[in-house]
């Protein structure tokens, strides 16, 4: 019966990188490796989550996963174990805690600095006098007008 569960979710679900021989015997095990798993990059693929990559990287990190799930892990303990190993790049979606909030807010902080800085030179471009108003000179004219001539 779970066999035929197994290979009913695997048929249903979409395409993953998992090889049949990383899949655990609970479903319940697997489906909460399968949720942690989204969550990971593959630190080949750089932007793809560790499910979805065939690299060998990727697949020892699937591995790692259910192994500390079947080590009786809960799913933050295996989490923090992974980014405890390969850093906090290897989350798809960094903590915004730390020194990332730094990360976090330099984007929008930027954007905010750019605005500000684009509204002060359209002011003062706006308000500065225009040069070139006051025509030719007489010279300039003159010489305008020898040019005109020739």
């Amino acid at each position: 019966m779970k066999r035929l569960l197994m290979i009913l979710l695997l048929v249903a679900s979409p395409v993953w990188a998992v090889q049949p021989d990383e899949v655990l015997d609970d479903p319940e095990l697997e489906a909460r490796a399968r949720e942690l798993s989204k969550d990971l990059r593959c630190l080949v693929c750089r932007n793809e989550s560790i499910d979805d990559s065939n690299a060998d990287l990727a697949r020892d990190l699937r591995l790692l996963v259910r192994e500390r799930l079947v080590a009786g892990d809960s799913n933050d303990e295996a989490m923090a174990f992974i980014v405890d190993r390969y850093g906090e790049y290897v989350l798809l979606n960094p903590k915004t805690s730390g020194s990332n909030l730094v990360l976090w807010l330099a984007g929008p902080l930027m954007l905010l600095l750019a605005g500000g800085v684009g509204a002060v030179y359209l002011r003062r471009r706006s308000v500065a006098p225009v040069s070139g108003e006051d025509g030719l000179s007489d010279e300039e004219q003159a010489r305008l007008k020898k040019i005109m001539e020739k």
